[in-house]
């Protein structure tokens, strides 16, 4: 049985939860990192040193795999799982994903948590109003060139649903649920198109339909 470890409040988790939905892989999945520690337990460290979430323990004997890194799990789940399909076998449709997924992580989620974390995290009297402007003012323009791609493919990479599509579907999720009574969210139809159409797959049922915590 694979073995995840992390809370599902965690966007890094979600993507994990959700890959091995869609697979339909029997998972199971123990409460960690947050209030719930674990992760600096001597027996977390010992397999992953970074002590944060997610992390996944997969197969027995010779043939386990132990992984932490949240785009890098999807990865091996959907090569293991999916080959071919959402895991591409063509190179160029391949690292096309790779190169979505690497963005979500390095470009993406680098300004889009300022405003997570001040809008959902914090009280409204311990706010900074400098740091929620800053993420929003980063983050826009990367949504608006999500929408400029989505304007002429169904899909991150194409006309089918890969593992591009997980991370940003749950970086997407985080900033469509932050509140709306203190943020009027510039209209994006085609990345809005997209997300209602990710959102509706089976294998996102319990993460794209989760509100923020």
């Amino acid at each position: 049985m694979l073995n995840i470890w992390g809370r599902i409040s965690s966007l890094n988790v979600r993507k994990v939860v959700w890959c091995a939905q869609e697979l339909g892989l029997d998972f199971q999945r123990t409460e960690a990192g947050g209030r719930f520690g674990v992760v600096q337990t001597p027996e977390y460290l010992a397999l992953n040193p970074n002590a944060m979430v997610p992390m996944i323990d997969d197969g027995e004997g010779a043939e386990r795999v132990v992984l932490w890194e949240s785009n890098v799990i999807v990865r091996y789940l959907c090569a293991k799982h999916s080959l071919g399909k959402l895991y591409p076998d063509l190179l160029g449709e391949r690292f096309d994903a790779e190169r979505w997924m690497d963005w979500q992580q390095t470009a993406l989620n680098a300004v889009s948590g300022g405003a997570f974390v001040q809008w959902i995290r914090k009280a409204p009297d311990e706010r900074d109003a400098a740091v929620i402007a800053r993420s929003v003012n980063a983050t826009e323009p990367l949504l608006a060139m999500l929408d400029t791609h989505l304007a002429d493919r169904a899909y991150m990479a194409g006309d089918r649903f890969t593992m591009a599509d997980i991370p940003i579907g749950c970086e997407t999720h985080r900033w469509f649920g932050l509140p709306v009574t203190e943020y009027t969210r510039p209209a994006w139809p085609n990345l809005e198109r997209w997300f209602a159409d990710v959102s509706a797959r089976v294998g996102a049922r319990g993460v794209l339909d989760l509100a923020l915590e």
